[in-house]
């Protein structure tokens, strides 16, 4: 009878092309250790295409290791059976090994369509109106507006200033309390025009006892482009970019 060294060796030649001379210490683990090891990525941009490979690269092991099994099991010793603890615990491993791959390739899968949908959803703001936190907005058109929400009735006192810090502009009116927005129309306060570019509001409002606090301002600006070459887009508002969970309300499109 041929020994089982010999017939397991016999099948690593033919199936895996690898030396007998070199293999006659294989076990039925070798093919597990080579499956982890070719375990695919876990980054999004290469997560699907690894997966793949590792996924063919498994099932050829796991063919190998199936030979093995059989051979194993047609050439053991009667008096010294293999043990079936073991033999359980291999196939178990391995299985989890191939489970494993299939959730990647999944998971990889599941990646590519959220990109495509947020990029998706990015391009359907070109051309809108919408509403971010901030208090810098860009004077297009003659015309920057912001959003605000006192607490309270109050008398805002209001401070524009241009990209370097100076301030060109200056109000002061009395506001109730809710949501609110404010429009400015490019002037100076010496009544010209200033140039186009991006300008930050200031608001303090002073309340009917005398108390002043900064009120929290959104700004309000039209889409002109999205960056897909972001992860997630990102959606250009003259000169600021922001990621679609910024969005705070949609005015429409201009």
């Amino acid at each position: 009878m041929t020994t089982i060294s010999s017939a397991i060796n016999s099948v690593i030649n033919s199936v895996t092309g690898s030396n007998p001379s070199t293999a006659s210490n294989a076990s039925t683990a070798a093919p597990v250790t080579s499956a982890v090891t070719s375990a695919p990525s876990s980054s999004a941009g290469s997560g699907a295409a690894s997966a793949v490979v590792g996924q063919q690269t498994i099932a050829g092991n796991f063919n190998t290791f199936l030979q093995l099994l059989t051979t194993q099991l047609q050439n053991q010793n009667p008096l010294d059976p293999l043990d079936t603890n073991q033999f359980t615990q291999q196939l178990v491993e391995f299985a989890g090994v191939e489970q494993q791959i299939n959730t990647n390739t999944s998971l990889g899968t599941l990646i590519k369509m959220q990109q495509a949908t947020q990029a998706s959803m990015a391009l359907n703001f070109v051309g809108s109106t919408v509403v971010v936190n901030g208090s810098t907005a860009p004077l297009s058109g003659g015309k920057a507006a912001w959003s605000f929400s006192p607490d309270k009735p109050q008398t805002a006192n209001i401070s524009i200033a241009n990209s370097s810090g100076q301030v060109v502009f200056t109000d002061s009116r009395t506001v109730n309390a809710g949501t609110q927005s404010y429009t400015w129309n490019g002037q100076g306060s010496n009544g010209q025009q200033v140039p186009p570019g991006n300008y930050t509001i200031s608001i303090t409002g002073t309340d009917a006892s005398g108390q002043t606090a900064a009120i929290a301002t959104d700004m309000q600006g039209t889409v002109s482009s999205v960056d897909l070459t972001q992860s997630p887009p990102v959606l250009n508002v003259g000169s600021q970019s922001f990621t679609l969970d910024k969005v705070k309300q949609i005015l429409g499109r201009s």
